[in-house]
């Protein structure tokens, strides 16, 4: 039996994604970030200093933070106040480790990126979402410090975007929904640079085991999702043309 898409997508299809950028008025940085019904507020704020182990260092620092808003979902989700989950602290990790791969930290110099990703509206693939959003918030908060001067250079040194993967019916499908999600016996969550160099990948059998052939599927289909993620990224960031120069002229 081959699964059935329930909005009659293509296995190797992306949900429609859209970038609003200059989403909100103050942060440095911002988009909202849709993937199909998933929607995820990304901003990005800059501050002055470094976590203590970096001080002196003269190198910068990107950290993440994630929270899912009470209606997200369909039934109500408590905020999370002092005690995070443990998927949340799983999830702001992740997205932290991915965007610093796109960062120079020597040229951002001892100031701290913060980004923040809340999500508005759920249906799975919130933190792939989240770091794909994340680098164009992260990229527009960069531009806005090399046009005031902070900056002489940009730290940008890599393109970051990531996708969801699972095994529905011992099939490899792109992009899932939640109802693909629930259902999959296996799913991954991919993040790759624009060389589609892998940063990471999470991955697991939710019941049963998968064999290395099916991974190597699996990562094969979410390579096509990215390369297409990538394209879509650079079409939003009006900078694009100067920053790909930038990266030509280091290289």
């Amino acid at each position: 039996m081959i699964w059935q898409r329930p909005d009659g997508r293509q296995p190797y299809e992306l949900r429609p994604v859209s970038f609003h950028q200059n989403f909100t008025r103050y942060a440095a940085g911002s988009v909202l970030a849709s993937c199909g019904d998933t929607q995820v507020i990304c901003t990005v704020s800059v501050s002055s200093g470094v976590p203590r182990f970096l001080e002196g260092t003269g190198k910068g620092w990107l950290t993440a933070e994630y929270r899912m808003l009470p209606s997200a979902t369909q039934q109500r989700h408590e905020r999370e106040f002092l005690k995070l989950s443990g998927r949340t602290q799983e999830i702001q990790r992740l997205i932290g480790r991915s965007l610093r791969a796109a960062i120079d930290f020597e040229v951002l110099g001892e100031r701290t990126l913060t980004v923040d990703a809340d999500v508005l509206q759920a249906d799975a693939g919130t933190r792939t979402t989240a770091i794909t959003g994340g680098f164009i918030a992260v990229s527009s908060a960069i531009s806005k410090l090399l046009q005031q001067g902070v900056l002489e250079r940009s730290p940008l040194i890599g393109q970051v975007a990531a996708v969801s993967v699972g095994l529905l019916e011992g099939e490899p499908f792109l992009d899932l929904n939640y109802v693909e999600d629930v259902a999959a016996s296996v799913d991954f969550n991919v993040v790759m640079n624009q060389h589609l160099g892998i940063i990471e990948v999470q991955g697991t059998a939710e019941e049963g085991s998968f064999n290395r052939q099916q991974l190597n599927q699996l990562v094969d289909v979410a390579e096509k999702g990215i390369q297409q993620l990538l394209i879509i990224q650079r079409d939003a960031i009006s900078n694009w043309d100067e920053i790909y120069t930038q990266w030509h002229n280091k290289s």
